[in-house]
Protein backbone atom coordinates (compact mmCIF):
# COMPACT_ATOMS: atom_id res chain seq x y z
CA UNK A 1 0.00 0.00 0.00
CA UNK A 2 1.05 3.88 -0.56
CA UNK A 3 1.81 6.63 1.88
CA UNK A 4 -1.85 7.32 3.64
CA UNK A 5 -4.41 10.69 3.86
CA UNK A 6 -4.88 11.76 7.31
CA UNK A 7 -8.34 10.68 8.57
CA UNK A 8 -10.04 11.30 11.80
CA UNK A 9 -8.34 10.70 14.82
CA UNK A 10 -11.34 11.53 17.16
CA UNK A 11 -13.38 8.95 14.96
CA UNK A 12 -11.12 6.38 15.42
CA UNK A 13 -10.90 6.95 19.07
CA UNK A 14 -14.90 7.36 19.48
CA UNK A 15 -15.67 4.38 17.54
CA UNK A 16 -12.74 2.08 19.33
CA UNK A 17 -13.85 2.79 22.53
CA UNK A 18 -10.60 4.49 23.58
CA UNK A 19 -10.75 7.14 26.11
CA UNK A 20 -7.20 8.74 25.24
CA UNK A 21 -6.82 12.04 23.24
CA UNK A 22 -5.45 11.77 19.98
CA UNK A 23 -1.53 12.70 20.31
CA UNK A 24 -1.49 9.45 22.67
CA UNK A 25 -2.24 7.12 19.70
CA UNK A 26 0.89 6.13 18.83
CA UNK A 27 1.43 5.76 15.02
CA UNK A 28 2.83 2.56 13.58
CA UNK A 29 2.87 0.52 10.44
CA UNK A 30 4.14 3.50 8.10
CA UNK A 31 2.04 4.31 4.96
CA UNK A 32 -1.32 2.96 4.16
CA UNK A 33 -3.47 4.20 1.09
CA UNK A 34 -7.16 4.94 1.45
CA UNK A 35 -7.20 3.22 4.97
CA UNK A 36 -8.92 6.27 6.55
CA UNK A 37 -12.21 5.15 4.68
CA UNK A 38 -12.26 2.19 7.00
CA UNK A 39 -13.98 4.29 9.86
CA UNK A 40 -16.56 5.27 6.89
CA UNK A 41 -20.32 4.37 7.50
CA UNK A 42 -18.56 2.17 10.80
CA UNK A 43 -21.35 0.41 12.73
CA UNK A 44 -20.70 1.97 16.25
CA UNK A 45 -21.39 -1.58 17.83
CA UNK A 46 -19.21 -4.35 15.99
CA UNK A 47 -19.61 -8.42 16.29
CA UNK A 48 -16.68 -11.14 15.74
CA UNK A 49 -19.04 -12.15 12.77
CA UNK A 50 -19.92 -10.33 10.06
CA UNK A 51 -21.52 -10.58 6.23
CA UNK A 52 -20.23 -8.61 3.70
CA UNK A 53 -21.99 -9.87 0.84
CA UNK A 54 -25.68 -10.62 0.89
CA UNK A 55 -27.75 -13.31 0.13
CA UNK A 56 -27.99 -12.64 -4.14
CA UNK A 57 -24.38 -11.67 -4.46
CA UNK A 58 -22.87 -13.30 -7.39
CA UNK A 59 -19.95 -15.16 -7.10
CA UNK A 60 -19.05 -18.39 -5.09
CA UNK A 61 -20.02 -18.10 -1.07
CA UNK A 62 -16.63 -17.92 1.41
CA UNK A 63 -16.27 -17.83 4.69
CA UNK A 64 -12.72 -17.05 6.44
CA UNK A 65 -12.36 -17.51 10.34
CA UNK A 66 -9.06 -17.08 12.86
CA UNK A 67 -8.17 -16.19 15.71
CA UNK A 68 -6.08 -12.51 16.10
CA UNK A 69 -3.43 -12.72 18.71
CA UNK A 70 -1.01 -10.55 20.84
CA UNK A 71 2.57 -9.58 19.43
CA UNK A 72 3.44 -13.00 21.41
CA UNK A 73 1.63 -15.11 19.31
CA UNK A 74 0.07 -17.05 22.36
CA UNK A 75 -2.30 -14.76 24.07
CA UNK A 76 -5.97 -14.11 22.38
CA UNK A 77 -6.37 -10.10 21.61
CA UNK A 78 -9.66 -8.80 22.33
CA UNK A 79 -11.55 -5.67 21.18
CA UNK A 80 -9.27 -5.37 17.66
CA UNK A 81 -11.06 -4.35 14.54
CA UNK A 82 -10.65 -5.99 11.83
CA UNK A 83 -11.30 -4.19 8.24
CA UNK A 84 -11.79 -5.95 5.21
CA UNK A 85 -12.77 -5.06 2.09
CA UNK A 86 -12.62 -7.02 -1.42
CA UNK A 87 -13.37 -7.18 -5.81
CA UNK A 88 -16.72 -8.37 -6.51
CA UNK A 89 -17.13 -11.38 -8.91
CA UNK A 90 -16.01 -9.48 -11.87
CA UNK A 91 -12.86 -8.28 -10.29
CA UNK A 92 -14.47 -4.70 -9.27
CA UNK A 93 -15.01 -2.97 -6.42
CA UNK A 94 -18.29 -2.09 -7.09
CA UNK A 95 -20.25 0.21 -5.31
CA UNK A 96 -23.73 -1.14 -4.09
CA UNK A 97 -26.98 0.70 -5.20
CA UNK A 98 -27.43 2.51 -1.70
CA UNK A 99 -24.12 3.83 -1.17
CA UNK A 100 -22.71 6.78 -0.62
CA UNK A 101 -19.14 6.50 1.45
CA UNK A 102 -16.15 4.53 0.60
CA UNK A 103 -17.12 3.75 -2.91
CA UNK A 104 -13.10 3.07 -3.88
CA UNK A 105 -13.77 0.21 -1.25
CA UNK A 106 -16.80 -1.13 -2.96
CA UNK A 107 -19.75 -2.48 -1.44
CA UNK A 108 -17.77 -5.84 -0.26
CA UNK A 109 -16.43 -4.81 2.78
CA UNK A 110 -16.90 -4.81 6.36
CA UNK A 111 -15.91 -5.11 10.03
CA UNK A 112 -15.15 -7.52 13.01
CA UNK A 113 -14.19 -6.82 16.61
CA UNK A 114 -12.74 -9.98 18.30
CA UNK A 115 -14.26 -11.39 20.96
CA UNK A 116 -12.72 -12.38 24.50
CA UNK A 117 -11.31 -15.51 22.24
CA UNK A 118 -9.28 -13.66 19.71
CA UNK A 119 -11.82 -14.51 17.21
CA UNK A 120 -13.15 -13.43 14.20
CA UNK A 121 -14.91 -14.63 11.41
CA UNK A 122 -16.52 -13.00 8.01
CA UNK A 123 -18.58 -14.47 5.04
CA UNK A 124 -18.29 -13.27 1.91
CA UNK A 125 -17.91 -14.47 -1.87
CA UNK A 126 -14.83 -15.24 -3.45
CA UNK A 127 -12.96 -12.66 -5.09
CA UNK A 128 -12.34 -12.24 -8.39
CA UNK A 129 -8.92 -10.83 -10.08
CA UNK A 130 -8.37 -7.65 -11.11
CA UNK A 131 -9.92 -7.69 -15.06
CA UNK A 132 -7.33 -8.48 -17.92
CA UNK A 133 -4.77 -8.24 -14.85
CA UNK A 134 -2.22 -11.01 -13.47
CA UNK A 135 -3.20 -10.00 -9.89
CA UNK A 136 -3.81 -12.50 -7.67
CA UNK A 137 -7.63 -12.66 -5.93
CA UNK A 138 -7.39 -11.06 -2.86
CA UNK A 139 -8.97 -9.54 0.32
CA UNK A 140 -7.30 -6.16 1.81
CA UNK A 141 -7.63 -6.61 5.96
CA UNK A 142 -6.73 -3.28 8.16
CA UNK A 143 -5.76 -3.59 11.58
CA UNK A 144 -7.04 -1.18 14.54
CA UNK A 145 -5.90 -1.52 17.95
CA UNK A 146 -6.91 0.48 20.95
CA UNK A 147 -3.68 3.26 21.68
CA UNK A 148 -2.56 2.36 17.97
CA UNK A 149 -2.70 4.17 14.51
CA UNK A 150 -4.39 1.39 12.21
CA UNK A 151 -2.20 -0.46 9.62
CA UNK A 152 -2.56 -2.33 6.92
CA UNK A 153 -1.56 -6.39 7.19
CA UNK A 154 -0.44 -8.78 4.26
CA UNK A 155 -3.66 -9.26 1.66
CA UNK A 156 -6.09 -12.27 2.08
CA UNK A 157 -4.59 -14.42 -0.59
CA UNK A 158 -5.68 -18.33 -1.85
CA UNK A 159 -2.82 -21.10 -2.12
CA UNK A 160 -5.08 -22.46 -4.77
CA UNK A 161 -5.08 -19.28 -6.82
CA UNK A 162 -2.99 -20.33 -10.73
CA UNK A 163 -2.20 -16.31 -10.71
CA UNK A 164 -0.43 -16.98 -7.24
CA UNK A 165 2.92 -17.50 -8.39
CA UNK A 166 6.24 -18.40 -6.43
CA UNK A 167 7.45 -15.29 -7.44
CA UNK A 168 4.52 -13.69 -6.11
CA UNK A 169 4.77 -15.61 -2.64
CA UNK A 170 8.13 -14.15 -2.02
CA UNK A 171 7.13 -10.80 -2.26
CA UNK A 172 4.50 -11.22 1.01
CA UNK A 173 5.77 -9.49 3.68
CA UNK A 174 4.12 -11.33 6.01
CA UNK A 175 2.82 -8.60 8.18
CA UNK A 176 0.35 -10.10 10.62
CA UNK A 177 1.95 -13.46 9.46
CA UNK A 178 1.32 -14.91 6.27
CA UNK A 179 -1.90 -14.08 4.01
CA UNK A 180 -1.71 -17.29 2.22
CA UNK A 181 -4.55 -19.65 3.40
CA UNK A 182 -5.58 -22.67 2.27
CA UNK A 183 -9.25 -23.17 1.47
CA UNK A 184 -11.32 -26.33 1.10
CA UNK A 185 -15.22 -26.97 -0.05
CA UNK A 186 -17.75 -27.64 2.93
CA UNK A 187 -20.61 -30.12 1.83
CA UNK A 188 -23.08 -27.22 1.17
CA UNK A 189 -20.23 -25.68 -1.76
CA UNK A 190 -19.52 -22.97 0.70
CA UNK A 191 -15.20 -22.41 0.66
CA UNK A 192 -13.91 -22.48 3.80
CA UNK A 193 -10.24 -20.71 5.13
CA UNK A 194 -8.69 -20.52 8.10
CA UNK A 195 -6.15 -16.94 9.43
CA UNK A 196 -4.50 -16.54 12.43
CA UNK A 197 -3.02 -13.43 12.52
CA UNK A 198 -0.35 -11.81 15.01
CA UNK A 199 -0.24 -8.03 16.27
CA UNK A 200 2.50 -6.26 15.45
CA UNK A 201 4.95 -9.07 13.24
CA UNK A 202 6.35 -7.32 10.71
CA UNK A 203 5.23 -4.11 11.53
CA UNK A 204 7.35 -1.36 11.60
CA UNK A 205 7.91 1.03 14.67
CA UNK A 206 5.33 -1.21 16.52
Amino acid sequence: MKPFLPYLLILSIAVTGCSQSPSAERQVGGGCEDCELMFAGMPSVLSWKTKLAPDDEPGEPLIINGTIYKRDGKTPARDVILYVYQTDNNGLYSPGPQQTQAKRHGHLRGWVKTDAQGRYEFHTIRPASYPNSQNPQHIHPIIKEPGLSLYWIDEFLFDDDPVLTEQEKARQEKRGGSGIIKLSKNSEGVWIGKRDIILGLHIPNY
